[in-house]
């Protein structure tokens, strides 16, 4: 897809997601705790053309540069997105996440009775499926709607 298609502005610093699957865009946002009253401009396409995906969806943060820890769990529920880190209007750097082999506090185990949810000073951590996520503490897995486990810490 051409730049003259998009039609939304280059920013000036800050981070593109590009490649999210078509309709994520609005999960990722809640995930990083972007819902416009920080005042930062944010810029999303949704359901945009892409020969890879049929359609993808387009974030971009002006302002702020994702964290690893932001980014490995955005790998959890957009395993084919890149992440550009622009300054002064340039890609400095351009990267795919890639998916841990595990993520700690980030997922609120969907078993009831896990001593993750019993009100015990533990941190949830889940091991890293190739298509889902297992708690280390009950091996709960989830595969599907791993957007609605999510917690920010």
């Amino acid at each position: 897809m051409s730049d003259h298609e998009l039609r939304v502005s280059k920013i000036r610093n800050g981070t593109v997601l590009d490649h999210l699957s078509g309709g994520s865009a609005l999960n990722v946002l809640a995930l990083l705790g972007i819902d416009g009253s920080e005042g930062t401009g944010v810029s999303v396409a949704m359901n945009v053309p892409s020969d890879r995906l049929g359609t993808k969806d387009v974030v971009k943060v002006e302002g702020r540069e994702l964290s690893q820890d932001e980014v490995d769990v955005l790998s959890l529920i957009a395993p084919r997105a890149s992440v550009n880190i622009i300054r002064e209007y340039e890609v400095i750097e351009k990267k795919r996440v890639e998916r841990p082999e595990s993520v700690q506090g980030v997922v609120v185990c969907p078993n009831s009775n896990c001593i993750t949810n019993a009100g015990e000073p533990v941190r949830s951590r889940f091991a890293v499926l190739n298509d889902g996520v297992r708690c280390e503490y009950c091996d709960e897995i989830v595969r599907e709607g791993i957007a609605e486990h999510l917690r920010a810490e």
